[in-house]
């Protein structure tokens, strides 16, 4: 894999820890993959707190996955830049279909732990181009997840991908992850994903600034380390983690924002 690909690892190396300890995600696909896998993770990138992190973020993409299809049963799921994430096990979804998509590479590995159903596929794709977009499944709603994908496109990339997302379905509902440019510039001196090789990212400083005249709009910031989450951790991690990953140097470097086409 190149070194953006193997940043996959990172949050299944996050998951699969608290999934251990029982805390924040029950994730057994993670401790599976991690088991067999053995990648060897190294410095930043098998840090505890990155995992609490990492754990919580994707505990928010869940939830909010799962009120998107309590309010739309029958939408499209659509997991871009979806890793080894093991998203479509546990969030419950009967009705909807549901396509993970990554690079070419990374579904050749992701199909080694995951199996196609009629409503479950896997895509292999170049997420900084929008060509195969056209061919989803069609649907009146779409449910779109772009977890740790943005900060490797650039925000032209990432305002082509709104538009031919918002040409495709009718209505869009975008929940993604972004460095600031703040972030993106730290980024380059103090972040696990250098160790595993990734050198170059983006940022977005403004929600907006992705739109470009899409009909998409931004419709609000979500927390990533939300309260009740934080409390699963306790004593001194729980401060710990409080001031340096939940406080205001931490939104001065990553944000979330949930966008929407009606």
């Amino acid at each position: 894999m190149n070194s953006v690909n193997k940043t996959l690892y990172i949050p299944l190396y996050g998951k699969a820890y608290v999934s251990r300890k029982d805390i924040i995600l029950k994730d057994v696909k993670a401790e599976e993959i991690c088991e067999k896998e053995q990648f060897p993770l190294k410095g930043k990138a098998k840090s505890k707190w990155l995992a609490y992190y990492m754990a919580m973020r994707a505990r928010v993409f869940d939830d909010w996955t799962s009120e998107k299809l309590t309010e739309y049963s029958y939408a499209l799921v659509l997991h871009i830049g979806c890793g080894m994430d093991s998203r479509v096990l546990r969030v419950k979804h009967t009705e909807c279909m549901w396509t993970d998509v990554d690079f070419p590479q990374v579904i050749d590995e992701r199909q080694k732990y995951y199996t196609e159903t009629e409503n479950y596929k896997m895509l292999g794709a170049d997420t900084s181009k929008t060509d195969w977009i056209e061919g989803l499944p069609a649907s009146d709603c779409a449910v779109i997840l772009l977890e740790g994908i943005s900060m490797y496109l650039t925000n032209e990339q990432v305002s082509g991908l709104f538009k031919a997302l918002e040409n495709k379905y009718d209505r869009v509902h975008i929940l993604m992850d972004v460095y600031t440019d703040f972030g993106a510039k730290a980024s380059k001196y103090k972040n696990p994903i250098n160790d595993v090789g990734v050198t170059k990212v983006y940022g977005v400083d403004a929600p907006e600034e992705v739109l470009d005249g899409s009909s998409i709009m931004f419709l609000k910031e979500h927390d990533m380390t939300p309260e009740n989450l934080v409390n699963e951790l306790a004593g001194f991690e729980k401060r710990f983690f409080k001031i340096m990953f939940a406080g205001r140097t931490a939104k001065k470097m990553y944000r979330l924002y949930e966008y929407l086409k009606k």
